[in-house]
């Protein structure tokens, strides 16, 4: 993101992967490096289909011989391309996904700092087998827990109820813990986009949006309830209606912790919920939860086995048995 102001305000993406890589001083010490420019859109204009083409060249790379990958872009939307990338990504080779908060025309931008560690983290032997990481102001993160916790700041990303998995520390990658991760999805011949809504509940619905929703023909919706997967009985009644045709994911709109599974039994209650056909998201968060029930959805996944790939990428329930074709 780059200015043609003096007072570089009003930034647009401009700069090229090469250009990028070429304002870090030291990095081509670090790797060998090949570079390109995949496209050049905000954050924000990302979609699924450039997501998968980024996803398609960055296994082109591993088959070519490269040891890892990063990939850069805006942080509008890394907490959902990187999930969206993990839930396919078949390779024991890093797939690292990186960004800035600050435009290199502002004091202390981070994009450097930013890129050299992501290409550390990439490189590094110990990073094999962790699927897709998040990495930003020296911290590495699971691509499947993290988030964008603040609108702007250096410590925009943060886990925030695992914490990071990892850090780059004096040109050192460490990690001390790691993401048992599932089997990636097979990645449909034809990913035709699924039209998954995101829904957060609030004081007074009554499920009325949730049942225009529905009559908008959406493949599947996520709701994000109160607490630990609550909504008022009114709207349990529209969910109850709503998973008579389609999958209905019910998540957490805190921000941290998870669904409970039967601590309530009041109507709207997560175990009311259940009952009435709502799959319940556990750890996953609204938005990752969208990007998955798209997947399913886009994979022609059948409803037990939406329910099964909830069970155990939601709820960390996991058994080894879990099938990774289509």
């Amino acid at each position: 993101m780059t200015s043609a102001a003096a007072d570089g305000v009003g930034v647009n993406p401009a700069l090229s992967a090469e250009q990028l890589m070429g304002a870090v001083p030291g990095l081509a010490d670090v790797a060998e490096l090949h570079t390109e420019t995949l496209d050049t859109v905000p954050g924000a204009s990302l979609t699924f289909e450039s997501v998968l083409r980024g996803l398609a060249w960055a296994r082109s790379q591993v088959a070519r011989g490269a040891d890892g990958v990063v990939l850069i872009q805006g942080t509008d939307t890394i907490e959902e391309t990187a999930y969206l990338l993990d839930i396919y990504w078949d390779s024991a080779a890093p797939l690292v996904v990186t960004g800035a908060m600050r435009s290199p025309e502002l004091p202390g931008a981070d994009g450097p700092a930013n890129l050299m560690a992501a290409v550390r983290v990439a490189s590094a032997n110990r990073s094999r087998d962790r699927g897709v990481l998040v990495v930003l102001n020296d911290e590495v993160h699971a691509a499947c827990r993290v988030r964008k916790a603040r609108a702007s700041g250096l410590g925009a990303f943060a886990t925030a109820d695992f914490g990071p998995i990892g850090y780059v520390d004096e040109r050192q990658v460490c990690f001390g813990n790691r993401v048992d991760r599932p089997l990636p999805l097979g990645l449909p011949g034809h990913h035709a986009p699924s039209r998954v809504a995101l829904l957060e509940t609030y004081l007074g619905d009554d499920g009325e949006v949730l049942d225009a929703i529905v009559e908008c023909g959406f493949d599947g919706v996520v709701l994000a309830g109160f607490g630990v997967g609550h909504v008022s009985a009114s709207c349990a009644r529209a969910v109850q209606r709503a998973t008579s045709t389609i999958p209905v994911v019910v998540t957490s709109r805190t921000g941290a912790g998870r669904t409970h599974d039967n601590s309530y039994a009041f109507p709207g209650s997560e175990s009311d919920l259940a009952n009435k056909g709502a799959i319940l998201g556990g750890w996953l968060d609204a938005r990752k939860a969208r990007i998955l029930l798209s997947c399913l959805i886009a994979g022609q996944h059948s409803e037990p086995s939406i329910r099964s790939e909830f069970a155990v990428r939601g709820h960390q329930v996991w058994s080894g048995r879990l099938s990774a074709t289509v």
